[in-house]
């Protein structure tokens, strides 16, 4: 994909570059058992190298020269998220569900999540990102996740239209778009509406913090929805709600038993010290630091999201 969407880039013939799924989601993440098997086999280099390939994905569709349109209908999760989040237009249907669950998995959020989820409104993307939380097409765009929202049935006469685009011009490509909007249904009781009650838990320093918090919210409230964020939260690894990765993607992923053995186990038991680790350069011979191609810093300004 990184290959092709540089020859696209340079391509005269090529005004708009469509993003779409090949099947029923959009994209549900990467491969992430593979990795792991690879890794726990002495393997690292395999997990290290499949991640290098797809941050710089999304690095050359978030500094694209031309629009990047997503085409949004079905599943989009971690690695599908970084893929679409991050291009000039993000378009969703009544069929989008969209989530970023890695701390469930002993992962963290990462793909340039810290990047457009730090974007919404208040704390919702703590929210996001420390839960799991999966939101409608219609929550996307009422929080900015999204551009357009337009009726699955309908995509295909979106990409009919772009197909007949003659510029790169991001004003005229956002008309065309337009003229399928459909306006959203957005619920009353969606995760737009949560906001007060999720910027006064998730604006907490720590992550006790943020469980104490919702742990009080849920004994003054009946919302299904804070006993869920509790939920998941405590069956999340501990040092993964700590943006960091430790261990659980077997019983996940392989075993299925949904019963992983964190380690550490608890919260408490996550010093400052393991978190900062993560974000310490690595000091090994054979290891390399990634490098981000180079891109032209007028594309960059000209082509970063205006949010």
């Amino acid at each position: 994909m990184t290959k092709k969407l540089k020859a696209y880039e340079i391509d005269p013939e090529v005004k708009v570059v469509v993003l779409k799924g090949n099947g029923k989601a959009f994209c549900a993440g990467g491969d992430v058992v593979a990795s792991y098997i690879y890794m726990v086999a002495g393997h690292w280099s395999h997990g290290a190298n499949t991640y290098k390939k797809n941050l710089i994905l999304d690095y050359v569709v978030a500094t694209y020269g031309k629009p990047v349109v997503a085409l949004i209908d079905g599943i989009v999760m971690g690695a599908g998220a970084g893929l679409s989040m991050h291009g000039a237009f993000k378009i969703v249907t009544e069929n989008t569900v969209f989530a970023m669950p890695e701390t469930a998995i002993g992962h963290f959020v990462d793909v340039g999540a810290s990047h457009f989820l730090s974007r919404l409104p208040g704390f919702l993307g703590e929210y996001l990102g420390l839960t799991g939380t999966t939101i409608r097409g219609e929550d996307m765009v009422a929080c900015g996740l999204a551009t357009h929202f337009v009726l699955s049935k309908d995509l295909h006469l979106v990409e009919s239209a772009l197909d007949e685009v003659t510029s790169s011009d991001t004003d005229k490509i956002s008309k065309i778009i337009s003229k399928f909007e459909h306006k959203p249904n957005v619920k009353q009781d969606g995760v737009y509406s949560r906001l007060e009650i999720i910027n006064k838990c998730f604006s907490r320093k720590t992550v006790e913090e943020i469980l104490s918090s919702l742990e009080i919210e849920a004994g003054n409230r009946t919302d299904k929805w804070v006993l869920e964020a509790i939920k998941s939260m405590k069956a999340a690894s501990p040092i993964s709600l700590k943006i960091s990765l430790k261990s659980g993607i077997r019983a996940m992923l392989l075993d299925k038993d949904e019963n992983p053995k964190w380690e550490p186990a608890r919260l408490e038991l996550v010093s400052d010290e393991m978190v900062d680790q993560y974000f310490s350069r690595v000091d090994e011979d054979d290891w390399e630091s990634l490098q981000l191609p180079a891109r032209s810093s007028s594309v960059v300004d000209i082509m970063r999201p205006k949010l």
